[in-house]
């Protein structure tokens, strides 16, 4: 007799990832915030470019304290020769990610 069990029917993940991308003044973690973005995958906020005047950190090392997990940090490129002083993009870009458990989060 073949007896057949099947796997578990896995539940709903209820884990959520929000997105924290900081631009700083230098490629140190602990300088200033220029610039920021953020994304919420729970869905239970909808922040937009330009939404605050304030950043929601002072320096990367601020959102590191706030349980922000670093997952990707700028990469340092030297400027090409006779550039060192060209207004561009915001180069030290970091990007930073929270998990948020749904079922248990206020």
């Amino acid at each position: 007799m073949t007896t057949i069990t099947t796997a578990p029917t896995p539940a709903t993940p209820t884990v959520r990832q929000q997105v924290l991308v900081l631009y700083l003044a230098t490629s140190a973690l602990d300088s200033p915030v220029v610039g920021w973005s953020r994304y919420d995958g729970t869905g239970r906020t909808a922040p937009t470019t330009g939404d605050s005047q304030e950043p929601p950190y002072e320096t990367g090392v601020a959102a590191l304290c706030d349980g922000w997990r670093l997952i990707q940090a700028a990469q340092l490129i030297p400027p090409y020769p006779g550039h060192e002083y060209d207004v561009s993009f915001l180069k030290h870009e970091f990007f930073f990610e929270k998990l948020v458990d749904l079922e248990n989060a206020g």
